[in-house]
């Protein structure tokens, strides 16, 4: 399992530097091959470092995100008022069915590279949920940016509300509560670098591109420091074990 989702990742990152180049009319039909990857990468790591219980715990991530996200849409909390267009694909009361995708395949990073930031379980569920919002701190503007959802009131970041970065916390909580529960002695060790490894290339990948690709300064700034300062000091902790 572990080579298969090393082939997985190294297959994600030449797609998602290839993106770039993709006809802007295919663009979704490759924004949705590659979440679909990124999610196969992301729960044959978990199911590599943790078998079956690892995989489980990403599906639960994505179903408690999906329930939370109809919510959301419905009622217009806790993220603010929002509506989905069709880029993405099927929906189910409103939503897409890749939202779900879009919370479970960075909750492993996320929790892996908290568990590197501090170990205690009251700390690492706080810290593991913060680390899940840094990442929304780039996806929110690319995806408004394609129309892929919209704001209707608009926001003073990149048209986004600061209630969807709360809302984003909320639900990332009560996401990672199961996991302080299964996974309270799951140190990280080795074997969850591939985890690791997600959540530094998310970092300096959305960094570049926002910087360099799509020319949005405010966006490689904002997520570049929101992901940095979890992805830093968990690669420093770890390179501290290794040594």
């Amino acid at each position: 399992m572990k080579r298969v989702s090393r082939v997985l990742f190294g297959a994600l990152v030449l797609a998602q530097v290839a993106y770039s180049r993709v006809p802007e009319g295919r663009r979704p039909q490759a924004t949705r091959a590659i979440v679909g990857l990124m999610l196969a990468t992301s729960l044959a790591e978990a199911g590599g470092a943790r078998g079956a219980r690892g995989a489980a715990l990403v599906a639960g991530a994505g179903g408690v995100g999906f329930a939370t996200e109809l919510v959301g849409v419905a009622t217009g909390k806790p993220f603010g008022h929002y509506s989905y267009g069709d880029g993405l694909g099927r929906k189910v009361g409103g939503v897409p069915l890749l939202a779900a995708a879009a919370w479970a395949m960075m909750s492993r990073p996320a929790w892996t590279a908290a568990g590197l930031v501090d170990e205690r379980t009251v700390v690492r569920v706080p810290l593991a949920a913060g680390a899940l919002t840094a990442w929304d701190v780039f996806l929110d503007p690319r995806m408004v940016r394609d129309r892929y959802w919209t704001w209707p009131g608009g926001g003073r970041y990149e048209g986004i509300p600061a209630s969807n970065f709360a809302g984003w916390y909320l639900t990332a909580l009560l996401a990672f509560a199961p996991w302080a529960v299964i996974e309270r002695s799951g140190k990280v060790s080795s074997s969850d670098d591939g985890a690791l490894a997600l959540y530094v290339w998310t970092w300096v990948g959305e960094t570049f591109a926002n910087l360099f690709i799509w020319r949005r300064a405010t966006v490689a700034g904002g997520g570049g420091l929101a992901m940095g300062a979890f992805a830093v000091p968990a690669l420093i902790r770890r390179r501290a074990l290794r040594s």
